[in-house]
């Protein structure tokens, strides 16, 4: 009976040990993690030091697979964060290196989030392309140079598309528009010159295009009057010209447009007063002609910033039957006549009507 007993507890220990086995990732994934880490360097955290032992997928600081391959499919490596390794340190993170294109052999990625590191530099590996489930890359936040890979539509999967705040430069390749599953496309703060794809109205499922503080110029594409679920549009502070297209008016959800900070020229077209656009910014443009007298109760605006352009004429009386204005800057243009009375002129202050031609009454000098 012992040695029967005996023999049994062994064989259970070797299935135990054997069923670890196979729970455990691949040995080339846990390879290509370790050389992925090899490429970066974090003196503060200490974040890498969990990556240990044989299983990837258990207790790797960032690290998940999938429940049943085993397979690693996210990657989650954020530079700011309430974890209390953050807590711990008292800190934001500071990592830097470059991302190794040892990633690519993780042939089951879905998500790729290394960002918020401040130094992290190099390319993206060209090779992330080739990942065929990859839904989200995330990488605001560090030194990444280089451009953005020119066959990256072949990701048809990508959901998300965030290089924001780096030093990417060259232009915004064609391809983009082949992301038909697209939601969210950021890549503001960059070195990124040449023109908006003029496809970028095929991104049906788009609905933030963040593309502010770079390079871009040329005119705003009418193809994106088609993106039917697109609600915040940012192109501000970079060298985009040509008139504001009178269909941004009348895209179904857009709410934030903010074109300030351009070479923008022309009249500003009387649908955007009367749509549902509520933060509105057209500043530091050259744009002329009068203030459009198309206010109405469809009018409702946070912010509404019309300053640093050519506009001349009166401030229109239909302004005041918007059903709400908080803030309204039109300082700096060519305005003249008599401020109206009522809302919101009531709750303005001086500066917002400062450095025109000859506006009066209040909150500026009596007429």
């Amino acid at each position: 009976m012992g040695g029967g007993r005996c023999i049994t507890v062994v064989v259970a220990v070797l299935l135990l040990a054997l069923r670890s086995g196979v729970r455990a990732c691949p040995a080339t994934e846990r390879e290509a993690l370790l050389e992925f880490k090899a490429a970066l360097q974090e003196p503060y955290l200490g974040i890498f030091n969990s990556w240990r032992g044989s299983d990837c997928c258990h207790n790797w600081y960032g690290v998940s697979c999938e429940q049943e391959s085993r397979r690693v499919a996210d990657i989650n490596l954020r530079g700011e964060s309430e974890e209390p390794i953050f807590e711990r340190a008292r800190r934001t993170g500071y990592m830097t290196g470059y991302i190794s294109p040892a990633i690519c052999r993780l042939e089951r990625l879905s998500s790729i989030t290394i960002a918020d590191w401040k130094g992290i530099s190099g390319e993206i590996p060209r090779c992330i392309t080739s990942l065929p489930f990859l839904r989200m890359i995330d990488l605001i936040g560090n030194r990444i140079s280089g451009t953005i890979p020119e066959d990256i539509g072949r990701l048809k999967r990508l959901t998300v598309l965030n290089v924001a705040e780096n030093v990417m430069s060259g232009r915004i390749p064609a391809s983009v528009a082949k992301l038909r599953s697209l939601m969210h496309l950021d890549v503001r703060n960059n070195r990124l010159w040449g023109p908006i794809p003029k496809k970028l109205g095929s991104l049906g499922m788009l609905s933030r295009a963040l593309l502010s503080g770079n390079r871009l110029s040329g005119p705003i594409p009418e193809s994106i009057s088609k993106i039917y679920r697109l609600a915040d549009l940012d192109v501000s502070g970079n060298e985009i010209s040509g008139p504001i297209p009178e269909w941004l008016g009348k895209m179904g959800v857009l709410s934030t447009v903010n074109l300030d900070m351009n070479k923008l020229s022309g009249e500003i077209p009387l649908s955007l007063f009367s749509s549902g656009i509520s933060d509105l910014n057209l500043s530091r443009n050259a744009l002329e002609g009068n203030i459009p007298d198309a206010f109405g109760v469809r009018s409702y605006f946070t912010v509404l910033d019309l300053s640093y352009n050519n506009l001349r004429g009166p401030i229109p009386f239909s302004i005041s039957s918007a059903s709400y204005i908080g803030h309204l800057d039109l300082s700096h243009n060519h305005l003249c006549g008599k401020i109206p009375l009522g809302p919101p002129f009531d709750h303005l202050q001086p500066s917002s009507f400062l450095h025109n031609d000859c506006l009066c009454g209040k909150p500026l000098k009596p007429c």
